[in-house]
């Protein structure tokens, strides 16, 4: 419980995924936001320079200069995003809070996973970060990158024998049992461990699936199929969370032959409630952009109008209590909304 009421925002859940275990494939790379800032945009960002490339990422809403992604695709197929990491060493008081800055820099410059490395091992010390950072490069190749201020230990997604690398908020590489999300992550694995195994795992999974659900490791089964399941329930532990503002899925390239463009599944603000939709480096939804009068994407802003039916007590602790009809009703009504993007984009 430390995680959720000690005020730990940034308590995503993500996973990097091998073409060996998707149907046509492609690899993957997912991320499932918590923040501090609920409200999120998606952009294209254009080449600064001839060295640099353009690239597709979720912003924070007020980030004018699109200066700190969050996770996002290049036109070479480099995909990035990160977890917040809190087993690592401890930030430097003078330098942190610079995954952002780092991530939009590698989408701008990186196409491979040693162009992140040479980032990485170039960018001035301190760092400024406690991250897992994880990649997917145009060979289909990828890793976390379990980075702090003064480096990074790597891991192979080759290197996994199910083909799928977890990460919540602790770093394999940090201090044993510290960090949090030590549930989350044994709820994903649980979640994705048959479809990896069937070749199953695609961006709807992980968009209406996992991050729409309520499967807790602790009890073993998902609360919401439980046939005594309460009126309400404590938002606590499960992948969703009152601190989630979108689930991100790219779609990377199979190899260096594959001439496919890279997509950016994205259904912005708390998924239970949220729509997934499409884009690419070159085509982002109207929906998913920023409104020019209000700084806001109109998907974010209707995905938490409808939260706030899911969590309708605002006084007191009430924003930990899910009423469990509301939760029900209007996934339902959403998941069938995302179906139809998934289906009529297969159609195009």
């Amino acid at each position: 419980m430390a995680a959720y009421f000690t005020g730990v925002a940034n308590a995503c859940t993500s996973a990097i995924v091998s073409g060996k275990c998707t149907p046509d494939g492609r690899p993957l790379l997912w991320k499932n936001r918590d923040t501090g800032t609920l409200q999120n945009f998606v952009d294209r960002v254009s080449p600064s320079d001839s060295l640099s490339m353009a690239y597709v990422a979720l912003f924070n809403a007020g980030d004018t200069l699109r200066e700190q992604a969050w996770i996002g695709v290049n036109e070479a197929s480099f995909a990035i995003m990160n977890t917040a990491s809190y087993n690592l060493a401890p930030d430097t008081a003078r330098v942190r809070d610079r995954e952002g800055y780092v991530m939009a820099r590698a989408l701008g410059r990186c196409r491979t996973l040693a162009d992140f490395e040479q980032l990485l091992d170039t960018l001035q010390r301190p760092l400024g970060v406690q991250a897992n950072f994880g990649v997917v490069d145009a060979s289909g190749q990828g890793a976390f990158y379990e980075t702090c201020d003064t480096g990074y230990v790597r891991f192979l997604l080759s290197d996994s024998p199910t083909g799928v690398l977890i990460r919540t908020n602790f770093s394999v590489s940090g201090e044993p049992d510290g960090g949090y999300g030590y549930i989350r992550y044994n709820n994903a694995e649980h979640l994705a461990a048959p479809e990896a195994a069937a070749r199953m795992l695609t961006p709807q999974f992980f968009t209406d699936t996992v991050s729409c659900s309520f499967y807790h490791s602790l009890y073993g089964y998902d609360v919401l199929e439980n046939k005594d399941c309460p009126e309400w329930i404590v938002d606590q532990d499960f992948i969703p969370r009152h601190s989630t503002s979108a689930s991100v899925v790219v779609v990377c390239r199979k190899d260096i032959s594959d001439t496919r463009e890279p997509v950016m599944w994205c259904a912005l603000g708390y998924p239970p409630c949220a729509i997934a939709q499409a884009c690419t480096v070159y085509n982002v939804a109207p929906g998913l952009q920023p409104c020019r009068r209000t700084g806001l994407a109109e998907a974010c802003v209707e995905s938490m109008k409808l939260k706030d039916k899911i969590f309708p007590v605002v006084r007191g602790s009430g924003q930990h209590y899910i009423d469990v009809a509301a939760l029900k009703k209007i996934n339902a009504l959403c998941r069938k909304e995302s179906y139809k993007n998934y289906v009529n984009f297969k159609l195009q």
